[in-house]
């Protein structure tokens, strides 16, 4: 009798333990299926993405390799620069030298020039 009522108390746990089990592991069917799906999508959006980003990477490499290379051409140019002022200068110099002189030439000979004159008016006045 004792066995009887065992039996029935575990047949009737395994009937309610199944009624619960069934529809769990129905849900769990359907959550692994739209989870796969999930991946799926989100698989396919990111691989353009990621391509997109590789070739975005290639040209940002070729444009930083670019401008890599035309930066050893601006240092050519700005060391060109910088020697041409300095060779402006010192034309500059050269010719602020050149004109001085010649201003002190001129200077010197419009002084001779105004004491010959003297001399010579000097000369004539004693003459005549």
């Amino acid at each position: 009798m004792i066995i009887n009522i065992a039996v029935v108390v575990v047949a009737v746990a395994m009937v309610v333990l199944v009624a619960v089990l069934v529809p769990l592991i129905a849900e769990l069917r359907r959550t692994a299926i739209a989870l796969r799906e999930s991946i799926e999508r989100i698989e396919a959006d990111v691989r353009p993405a990621i391509a997109e980003v590789n070739r975005t990477l290639a040209d940002l490499q070729i444009l930083t390799s670019g401008a890599a290379d035309k930066v050893e051409d601006v240092k050519s140019f700005m060391a060109a620069v910088g020697e041409t002022g300095r060779g402006l200068r010192t034309i500059s110099s050269v010719v602020s030298g050149v004109a001085g002189t010649l201003t002190k030439s001129s200077l010197w000979l419009t002084g001779a020039k105004v004491a010959g004159s003297f001399v010579m008016d000097k000369i004539k006045k004693k003459r005549g």
